[in-house]
């Protein structure tokens, strides 16, 4: 059911709509380019290689840092009133959602990225390293912090927060859910997992459209990022599929009972009975206006990365 239009005009005349949430995904491109510059003089000036954990805890605050430097100051250009942009209070059905988001995610979507691997070196593509630190003992504590609770903060808070909540109202909500699933993937910049990327950034989109807050997307982005962290502490391959870690029955098992959770989050979500809003006119035209420059120089990136 669509909210009516005044509610919406006067939403976007404080600032929110379309074109701050492209121009906010174009800051955040850039403040990720700038530290992954800082990154590159750090290295080389430490004489870090891509196998020390210094580097690796390094490279994964590029993104995070970028968001976070750059949204302030967009959402202060574009005055769009920045805590209209993070609604946190929801029922608790949603955080039960959230689970089963995860773990239908994290165990059957991600088949996904094998699937497009394969598919990709069809054609002479290598797969990439995937690199995480040393984990063993209480080294598994920073790891979790910057690989998983730091990701999740700002990463949700830019795609699910920022972005979400300055185009809902102008591009509509499915627009929103399917230009956000495709930032989100595009953002990452790995052509081996895009499709998954595309999956998890829809999905997470639908979970804050639905609740109307970004705290059970943080709860799945997280659970995503640390299970794989913790899977790796207790001595396992992370880099292979279910099937290398566990018996044949029990990774059917698991696999069959992931699927069956996604499709359950995704029904109770999409049946859900929270309004959502209409495409206006333009609205998705004013986003990728804004996005434009972010979006061109995360094409490059993901093309060179083929390579």
């Amino acid at each position: 059911m669509a909210k009516n239009s005044s509610e919406q005009i006067n939403t976007v005349g404080r600032g929110l709509g379309s074109a701050s949430a492209g121009i906010a995904y174009s800051a955040a491109v850039a403040g990720y380019l700038v530290f992954s510059l800082i990154v590159s003089i750090i290295v080389v000036a430490a004489g870090l290689t891509s196998a020390d954990d210094a580097y690796i805890y390094i490279s994964y605050l590029a993104a995070p840092l970028g968001i976070i430097l750059s949204q302030p100051v967009c959402a202060k250009y574009r005055n769009t009133g920045f805590k209209n942009l993070f609604p946190v209070k929801t029922k608790a059905k949603y955080y039960l959602v959230a689970l089963l988001l995860a773990f239908g995610l994290l165990f059957s979507v991600s088949w996904a990225n094998t699937a497009v691997l394969k598919f990709l070196q069809l054609f002479g593509y290598e797969a990439k390293d995937s690199y995480l630190p040393d984990v063993s003992g209480w080294l598994v504590l920073p790891a979790i912090i910057v690989i998983a609770v730091i990701p999740a903060v700002c990463e949700e808070g830019l795609f699910r927060g920022v972005l979400l909540n300055n185009m809902e109202r102008e591009a509509g909500s499915v627009n929103t859910i399917l230009i956000i699933g495709f930032a989100f993937a595009l953002f990452h910049a790995s052509a081996e997992q895009t499709v998954y990327q595309f999956i998890c950034g829809c999905a997470l989109a639908l979970l804050a459209v639905k609740s109307r807050s970004i705290l059970p997307s943080m709860l799945v982005h997280f659970l995503n990022n640390a299970v794989i962290i913790i899977m790796a502490a207790c001595g396992m391959d992370v880099s292979g599929s279910l099937f290398d870690l566990a018996p044949l029955w029990a990774a059917i098992l698991i696999t069959v009972l992931s699927a069956i959770s996604f499709i359950a989050a995704a029904v109770i979500l999409i049946l859900d009975k929270e309004q959502l809003y209409p495409a206006q006119k333009g609205g998705v035209k004013k986003f990728f206006i804004g996005a434009a420059i972010g979006i061109v120089v995360l094409a490059v990136l993901w093309i060179a990365g083929l390579f």
